[in-house]
């Protein structure tokens, strides 16, 4: 048996923790730049408001009181996900991540008894140990896990163990709602007569097949019970490392590229050494503003002298390049970098006989960088390249909430 985890509304679930005038009110996440609507308590929903709404668009319903909104709070996202997951860990056999707020756990053998208290019993620790909400979803495999975890959000106990026979279910449930069926399916799937989940779990092998392949044989034979999706290694190695992000407000100076993409590149270089890995290169990108929305982008490739994982290594080599992405007159909407190439230090490297270049290494200056920021908080030791003044590039977060898990100069306090 499969279990399913899935967070209530996970963002403003994370923000109701720490402010609890926000329970109980219609409360809105805002994407990057505050730009829509990306996680929408219950109370919002209910008041008919889809998912992706501009927030342009309710200003005047917020100015009135009828609606909150927070900005995106990454880092208290994240640490709330990571202590979900820890508590996850000591209940079950092995937990599989699957999102921020998803995770598919494996219960141990003690649950088979009785499922569905096993499940309450693991949402209630979450929501006292964590403060988030949880629908747990219990089935033979994963696709039907999925399903049974949206019945379970909606249970007054937030749990649902799938039937032995789930048709009843799979009768009322539209095709493009099963995960894995994608956007472009369900016409084809139409055509062929197959409007429903437990159309598409009793058609033919063939028929399916020819429609969308084996990847979608696997959907079919997962909602017949036959568990067929491979397990993901989540702690396995990335084949590439990325960091992009959309201005704030324009940027029209070669400075302000600079910097952004300075600061991209520090961040995941952060991250690649986190994996513990050294980079061979990169590609740098910016994206210009065109009428009618979208954008032409500008990109140049980059390799290093040696694979890296240092920081100023890496400003040093993409300077000249980013001075090339620059066209005076142009307003850029946004910067980013992708490292390719990644490897292990020690990886065996072809070389000719007068090559002088040194072996690759991890980077000890920003082993201690990494370390001190750890203590210290985000960002408190940084490449002057990042800009030391205001970066009016800087993404747009105007209703940010504290972040009082991850730093000490925003702690709540009590009075």
């Amino acid at each position: 048996m499969i279990g399913l985890v899935d967070g209530n509304n996970f963002f403003v679930s994370c923000e109701r923790v720490f402010d609890r005038r926000l329970v109980g009110r219609p409360v809105a996440v805002l994407s990057n730049n505050d730009g829509c609507c990306v996680s929408r308590s219950n109370e919002f929903k209910a008041l008919g408001i889809p998912m992706g709404t501009p927030y342009f668009q309710l200003k005047d319903r917020e100015a009135s009181g009828e609606l909150f909104f927070r900005s995106s709070n990454y880092e208290l996202y994240g640490d709330m996900s990571r202590r979900i997951i820890s508590t996850l860990r000591e209940e079950a056999v092995d937990v599989e991540q699957y999102s921020i707020d998803e995770a598919f756990i494996f219960p141990p053998t003690t649950a088979a008894a009785d499922y569905a208290a096993y499940g309450r019993r693991l949402r209630t620790k979450i929501l006292r140990w964590v403060g988030i909400p949880c629908g747990i979803g219990f089935a033979p495999t994963k696709t039907l896990a999925k399903i049974a975890n949206h019945i379970g959000k909606k249970m007054p106990d937030g749990v649902f163990l799938m039937p032995d026979d789930p048709t009843e279910i799979l009768s009322a449930m539209p095709v493009q709602e099963v995960w894995g069926v994608g956007r472009r399916l369900p016409a084809k799937l139409r055509a062929v007569r197959i409007i429903t989940a437990q159309q598409l779990r009793d058609a033919d092998d063939d028929t399916i097949r020819s429609v969308g392949g084996v990847t979608l044989l696997r959907t079919a034979m997962e909602l017949r019970g036959i568990p067929c999706h491979e397990e993901r290694d989540y702690d396995a190695d990335p084949d590439s490392i990325s960091c992009s992000r959309s201005f704030g407000e324009p940027a029209t100076t070669a400075e302000a590229l600079a910097e952004s993409l300075a600061a991209y590149t520090a961040q995941a270089a952060a991250k690649l050494r986190r994996h513990g890995l050294l980079a061979a290169g990169c590609n740098i990108y910016a994206q210009v503003f065109a009428s009618g929305g979208g954008g032409d982008f500008l990109g140049r490739t980059v390799v290093f002298p040696a694979p890296t994982d240092a920081t100023n290594e890496m400003l040093r080599a993409i300077r000249e390049e980013v001075e090339a992405l620059y066209v005076a007159g142009t307003r850029y909407r946004k910067t980013g970098i992708v490292f390719f190439g990644l490897e292990k230090p020690g990886t065996a490297r072809q070389t000719d006989l007068f090559d002088t270049t040194p072996p690759a290494e991890k980077s000890r200056l920003y082993a201690a960088v990494d370390a001190l920021n750890a203590r210290y908080g985000k960002g408190k030791v940084f490449s002057a390249a990042q800009g030391l003044g205001a970066r009016p590039w800087h993404m747009k977060r105007q209703k940010l909430s504290r972040r009082p898990t991850t730093r000490w100069d925003e702690l709540m306090t009590v009075r």
